[in-house]
């Protein structure tokens, strides 16, 4: 059992004992010391939060415990209920809030749960005020509104058809092209709150489907990570039934997978490809991935005349070299699309929205999409390594050893090839190297990370 403390919030395992997982006593300890962060950092003379949460059984519970230690902050709090991450983002900026917070665990499974911090622009918070909350958590030092200054909670239910409305208003979903070709879709929307939204979008769209595991109740009929492992069930119904597509989400729908009409997966790193191939066939300009996110991104980019960039890892490393560089479309090789024009979040329903106007214009099916792409073959591995060993050393001697390539040191060590590379980054909870690799090929992609594995046992003489 786990409890994790990161800048972005706090996540962990529900039960236990208080420290140890995610328990009552955390959640509040955690609500507050945000609530108190705000506090000391808003600059609004009535401090409001919004709040939604995915489908977790643990969802509402863990819900209402933050909501009341907001509200006995002398915060007031918008109740989104059921909702997505990119949800509510997008109505932190509607209803003019001095922050959010989301209750889900994204893809960790169902025994998981976490708060997810927001600032007044609805984005993740940045590792400065993330480090100050914690601080706080451990400090207790929390000061309590008297009875006739304490906060309320105000529920609203139509946040979700606030979010696809302010997507299908977007310019560049071509909303009328959508409605007028005959798309057969099939939904898996992991018995959260992907089955509630996508159905709703598909509707506003004419668009005819079928769903699987889009009942919100929390009981998540598979692992609920979108890759292809996983999805199973979706690929086999789209052959059964001759959809065009599917469409997988995460509990919390800021990831985005699709189905091919021939149950091939169409791959979670492309579907930001895709997004940006359209955006960038409409409105070219500069680009933004992680360092793990597929290189196929920068061919695609290239393939406009257009510049790419990488960033560290993590949705708020992205955001802030999109800002910095212009990017008019980035995100994260796991199914992540951020389009500015939306907002600055990792957003489903801006990726399909980007996706079916693409689909729809060029009149292809989904595989023949995914053979215009350039092929690679990403693996994903890690390596335990002892608590004292200096993981640091490690990182600094493997880039000497590579120094003659293309070596990017901004979040742990990325190596480029002519035609691959590989990406190793110590975890911040384990004694763990994580190791990505790419090429174009399966075999050697796996050698990659086989060979990098064997030198860094050498170096720690394992």
């Amino acid at each position: 059992m786990t409890l994790i403390k990161s800048i972005s919030g706090i996540r962990g395992t529900i039960g236990g004992k208080v420290g140890e997982n995610l328990t009552p006593i955390d959640a509040v300890k955690f609500g507050c010391a945000y609530g108190s962060w705000l506090k000391d950092n808003s600059n609004d003379s009535d401090i409001s939060v919004v709040i939604g949460r995915d489908a977790r059984i643990s969802g509402e519970m863990i819900q209402n415990l933050v909501q009341n230690s907001l509200i006995s902050l002398g915060i007031n709090v918008v109740d989104l209920g059921l909702s997505t991450t990119p949800t509510v983002e997008l109505m932190v900026k509607e209803y003019n809030a001095s922050g959010g917070i989301v209750i889900t665990a994204s893809h960790n499974p169902a025994e998981w749960n976490a708060l997810k911090l927001l600032d007044k622009n609805g984005e993740f918070l940045n590792s400065q005020s993330g480090e100050e909350i914690i601080k706080i958590s451990e400090n207790d030092s929390y000061v309590f509104s008297e009875i006739n200054d304490l906060g309320t909670i105000s529920k609203t239910k139509d946040s979700m058809k606030k979010h696809i409305d302010s997507i299908l208003n977007l310019d560049i979903v071509n909303t009328d092209l959508i409605k007028k070709t005959n798309l057969k879709v099939v939904v898996d929307g992991i018995n959260s709150s992907g089955g509630i939204i996508v159905p709703m979008l598909l509707n506003e769209l004419g668009i005819d489907y079928s769903t699987i595991y889009c009942d919100p109740s929390g009981d998540f009929q598979h692992n609920p990570e979108p890759l292809k492992k996983n999805l199973n069930d979706l690929c086999q119904r789209v052959v059964e039934e001759r959809a065009n597509l599917g469409i997988a989400l995460d509990p919390d729908v800021d990831r985005l997978v699709f189905i091919c009409e021939d149950g091939e997966v169409f791959g979670e790193e492309n579907t930001l490809v895709a997004c940006a191939d359209y955006v960038l066939s409409k409105n070219p300009g500069p680009t933004v991935s992680n360092l793990s996110s597929s290189r196929a991104l920068n061919d695609i980019t290239k393939s406009y005349n257009q510049s790419y960039y990488t960033s560290a890892v993590g949705e708020v490393n992205v955001v802030s070299k999109m800002k910095s560089k212009k990017a008019v479309i980035g995100g994260e090789g796991n199914g992540g699309v951020i389009y500015p024009k939306s907002h600055y979040g990792r957003d489903a329903i801006v990726g399909i929205g980007l996706f079916l106007s693409l689909l729809c214009e060029r009149k292809i099916k989904v595989s023949e999409l995914l053979s215009s792409y350039p092929k690679y073959y990403m693996t994903k591995e890690k390596i335990t390594i002892s608590s004292d060993v200096n993981l640091d050393d490690i990182l600094i001697d493997l880039s000497k050893k590579y120094e003659n390539e293309h070596v990017n040191t901004i979040d742990g060590l990325k190596i480029d090839f002519e035609e691959s590379w590989v990406h190793l980054r110590k975890s911040n909870t384990e004694p763990i190297i994580r190791i990505y690799s790419e090429a174009k090929t399966l075999e050697k992609s796996i050698d990659l990370i086989k060979n990098i594995q064997e030198e860094i046992k050498s170096l720690i003489n394992l």
